[in-house]
């Protein structure tokens, strides 16, 4: 049975409450207990605790754990033991299945597993022939994959480890590359080791990513094509965050909001600053973005930050309300709300002695850069504007826009695609005034009904760009099909038709997509498939350019 029947059993499960944070080990060291949880599609399907501690014969993995519905499964102690180089002892099972006992005590020695197997009343028994190196890997649960992570601490890429599935047959696990990921908690910050690895039988193989922490410790483990995701509780917190990148002097800071803080960072210049610096605040685009904005492997605000710290400015970058290590709450936020936290930045910047107040930048993405021109307008302290693929028409024909773009590239009858931009133009104005949203499916009613897609549909460039009196960069990918190029033409003119007539700059890269990378179609299903996952420095080198002649950085 290859791992894929085991996981296919777990469907359709129901919430799990997990260990409070308060009550967990933030480093799982021998002798510790940690909690895992385990999803199913992005749903919580169960828990295990797990200890893992030294014995005179070696090591001992114990834990227990549950599956809810609809395979209700509870393991009331579950335990492996190894010798001190992990060869392979024993392995133990007692647990219900939907009410029924079942035990399962298996012992190996040399090349032979046998196992005695109790379902209810009925005690069968087992012989299997393994390697006598075998990992003991167990249907269902997965505290036995400590000793996974343990093994693939040393054992180099290209490597097979052998495994027995118990009861069922043998594994072979062939070991892929390894990457080093940061994993910030509440409590530090992790460096975890991202191991890929195959898992082989008989009936079949699945691709697995095995995560491990400083110490070997298992971290998280995931099956993609599964939807299978086991988690260690520290990490799998709203509160943890990739950190995608970082710089040496990064600074960890808290920014004061409204009733709220916003967890963010500040990048600067290598070495001795002279005197204060000025300073650029970064906002993404839409979506629940932390602070190094991660699309497709991508972190644009991250790399962003970077070209701009190494330019010499301060640049502060943050996660949205209610994302990452954020507080505040992401239900009921307006494009408003967030301008509100931008403002939040920007007088936190001022309050900085090695930040010159005169020179303060606002630099945004996408739905960021609407939030940048609003922001912009009621913050006289902001001293220029940077906007890197941002609409320049409402919200309502952003849509309509993107709409007609994506039909163009279906098979369909001109009748069909009129048809269905009709349909969007009844969702849209269903959004905008809240009447007849009934006359829709739930799942368009979900995806309309809330007020930050709300406030994005009724926004207009037009009206945000008449209340702007700072300088304006317009940065546009020419292949950006999300924000199509003919937006920043729309900009440019909204800004230079400012009383009295303000001009505006615009740079069009060529090959750039809307990530701000180098792209050959533009298109979003590219953007997982790129091979450098790197904003454009053409894009880089315009703002950088054009903020220190609005400045005057030497």
């Amino acid at each position: 049975m290859s791992l894929r029947h085991c996981i296919c059993a777990v469907a359709g499960a129901l919430m799990v409450t997990a260990t409070p944070l308060a009550q967990q080990q933030t480093e799982f060291q021998p002798g510790t207990t940690s909690s895992f949880m385990i999803f199913l599609r992005g749903n919580p399907v169960g828990l295990e605790q797990v200890a893992l501690s030294r014995t005179p014969e070696g090591w001992s993995i114990l834990s227990t754990g549950r599956l809810v519905q609809p395979i209700e499964v509870v393991a009331r102690k579950l335990e492996v033991r190894y010798t001190a180089d992990w060869t392979p002892i024993a392995f133990n099972i007692d647990m219900t299945t939907r009410g029924q006992f079942q035990r399962i005590i298996t012992t190996v020695d040399g090349t032979t597993a046998t196992s005695e197997i109790t379902a209810g009343t009925e005690t069968t028994r087992k012989m299997d022939t393994i390697d006598p190196a075998s990992l003991l890997l167990p249907n269902v649960f997965y505290s036995p994959y400590e000793a996974l992570a343990a093994r693939l601490r040393t054992v180099p890429s290209g490597t097979t480890l052998p495994a027995y599935q118990i009861p069922l047959g043998s594994l072979q696990i062939r070991v892929g590359d390894s990457t080093t990921e940061q994993i910030q908690t509440t409590t530090r910050l992790i460096s975890a080791k991202r191991t890929r690895v195959t898992m082989a039988s008989a009936s079949g193989s699945d691709e697995v990513n095995v995560w491990a922490d400083e110490a070997g410790r298992l971290l998280r483990l995931t099956v993609p094509a599964q939807g299978l995701d086991v988690a260690r509780t520290d990490v799998a917190s709203v509160a943890a965050r990739q950190v995608a990148i970082s710089r040496p002097n990064d600074e960890s800071v808290r920014i004061l909001a409204n009733g709220f803080s916003l967890a963010g960072t500040v990048s600067k210049p290598t070495g001795a600053a002279k005197g204060p610096l000025p300073a650029v605040v970064l906002v993404g685009d839409s979506g629940p973005a932390d602070r190094d904005e991660l699309v497709a492997g991508i972190p644009i605000l991250g790399q962003l930050a970077g070209a701009l710290a190494d330019a010499g400015f301060l640049v502060v970058r943050y996660d949205k309300r209610g994302i990452g290590q954020s507080g505040g709450r992401p239900e009921g936020v307006t494009v408003a709300d967030y301008s509100e936290d931008q403002r939040a930045a920007v007088k936190f910047l001022m309050s900085r002695k090695d930040v010159d107040s005169k020179r303060i930048v606002l630099v945004g993405h996408g739905e960021g850069g609407l939030v940048s021109l609003m922001t912009a307008a009621a913050e006289k302290r902001v001293v220029a504007v940077v906007l890197l693929a941002t609409p320049g028409v409402s919200g309502s024909d952003l849509v309509l826009q993107q709409q007609e773009h994506a039909l163009a590239k279906l098979n369909i009858s001109d009748a069909e695609k009129q048809a269905r931009i009709a349909m969007q133009k009844r969702i849209n104005e269903a959004a905008l005034t809240g009447k007849g949203l009934d006359q829709f499916t739930p799942e368009i009613r979900r995806q309309v009904d809330n007020p930050e897609f709300q406030s994005l549909l009724a926004l207009d460039p037009a009206k945000l760009v008449a209340r702007v009196r700072q300088p304006i960069l317009i940065v546009q990918g020419e292949l950006d099909t999300q924000i199509a190029a003919s937006n920043a033409d729309r900009l440019a003119a909204l800004t230079q038709a400012r009383k009295p007539p303000l001009p505006a700059t615009v740079v069009k890269v060529p090959g750039v997509n809307h990530l701000l990378t180098m792209s050959v179609t533009g298109e979003s299903d590219e953007y997982e498939k790129l091979p450098v996952k790197q904003v454009s420095p053409a894009v880089t080198s315009a703002v950088v350019d054009w903020l220190k002649k609005a400045l005057l950085v030497p």
